[in-house]
């Protein structure tokens, strides 16, 4: 969570983290808690993502929870062969949170980020803190700015 919030500070993010009553280990339990819709929760999702050479890297997509990643939409729009759903442990290893925590910043290697354009439709989106129980508010715009993330499609 420390890490999340130095990554925040770094980015004069105007984020600050939530403490949340209980571990919100889904997006609908996030947004029950935040009362706020579920398309909302900004998801956080690590791939493997598989380029035409052959070679791979973590892709991070955080998605509106309205919906679903298409793995093969994604792929051609991004000019990938495929897209893999990460392994718990590889997420950790990864990033340093465990599933349901995965905060879009402050992870332990650096990832490239796709954020769904489906999250532009709410002023304010929630995300992950690096734990199930911490979460923070911010923009669409904010969140691809701390993510230097590419704005996408993703369902």
């Amino acid at each position: 969570m420390l890490r999340v919030q130095q990554a925040l500070d770094e980015q004069a993010a105007s984020a600050r983290m939530l403490a949340l009553p209980e571990p919100a280990r889904s997006a609908q339990a996030a947004a029950a808690q935040l009362d706020v819709e579920v398309g909302q929760i900004a998801s956080s999702l690590l791939f493997r993502a598989y380029g035409l050479d052959g070679r791979d890297h973590p892709l991070l997509v955080l998605t509106s929870d309205a919906h679903r990643v298409d793995p093969v939409k994604l792929g051609v729009l991004l000019d990938l062969d495929h897209l893999e759903l990460m392994d718990a442990e590889s997420v950790r290893r990864i990033t340093g949170f465990a599933i349901g925590g995965v905060a879009p910043v402050g992870s332990l290697t650096p990832v490239a980020t796709v954020v769904d354009v489906a999250l532009s439709r709410y002023a304010q989106v929630w995300a992950a803190g690096g734990h199930p129980r911490i979460v923070f508010a911010t923009s669409y715009d904010e969140l691809l700015r701390i993510t230097a993330g590419q704005a996408a499609e993703v369902a």
